[in-house]
């Protein structure tokens, strides 16, 4: 068997054991990105820039994106969605929320899927669940994903400020984002990416919390440290 092929079992292993969410954090190599809009192409910048590896898809197909993996360099490649699924270690989905029924399900079974989805009904047409405050756009991806571990990560901070707004642990005001799921290896990778990126974490699990940091609540693309979003978290109405 091969490094990569090791690498690869032993990552197989952490999805399926959530005791050994430490395991999947050391060799955990790629991130597979489906959508390459403004919060995907940012969060494959910033981890490139702590020595991961990104498969970014788009919708219209990996030649479309020959600029922006040029840009990225060696550790990018551009692939169809299917096949960033499978080569994901862990997955980010960065697709319009109306186009979450298309990300590719059996290739992300049993892995972290970081969902960075925000439901404007201006765009994608009004859900009624959703309106009602009935649902989360992350809770309905996670039906859609049922044999991955979805986590909300990234949607309520500007695409602009992943790669700006990061500052060593400790930093006085240190920018905060949020994350919630229902399984607890999955809000913790978070945390522990959030970390490398240069930002504190607030886990407002389980995932049907995660409206907290849906559009237009105190906590949606404020800049924030920890206190501050803990308190706009517990401020945030259901609907709006």
């Amino acid at each position: 068997m091969g490094r990569q092929d090791a690498t690869r079992r032993l990552v197989r292993e952490g999805h399926r054991n959530s005791g050994r969410a430490g395991a999947l954090s050391m060799t955990m190599t790629t991130l597979g990105i489906i959508g390459a809009g403004n919060i995907g192409s940012q969060v494959a910048r910033a981890a490139i820039a702590h020595s991961y590896d990104v498969v970014i898809a788009n919708s219209r197909g990996p030649r479309t994106l020959d600029t922006l993996v040029a840009e990225l360099g060696p550790r990018a490649r551009a692939a169809t969605a299917e096949d960033a699924a499978r080569a994901a270690d862990v997955a980010v989905v960065a697709v319009p929320f109306g186009a979450y029924g298309k990300v590719p399900v059996e290739p992300l079974d049993g892995k972290i899927v970081l969902d960075a989805n925000n439901y404007y009904w201006e765009r994608d047409g009004h859900v009624e669940a959703l309106d009602r405050g009935e649902a989360t756009s992350s809770g309905l991806l996670q039906e859609h994903l049922a044999g991955s571990k979805v986590a909300k990560a990234f949607n309520h901070i500007r695409s602009t400020e992943i790669t700006t707004d990061g500052t060593p642990a400790g930093t006085p005001g240190r920018r905060a984002l949020a994350t919630a799921s229902d399984f607890p290896e999955a809000a913790a990778w978070v945390v522990r990416f959030y970390d490398e990126l240069g930002f504190d974490a607030v886990d407002t699990s389980p995932l049907a919390e995660s409206w907290r940091v849906e559009r237009d609540r105190p906590a949606y693309v404020a800049r924030q440290d920890a206190d501050e979003l803990r308190a706009n978290l517990a401020r945030a109405p259901r609907t709006i």
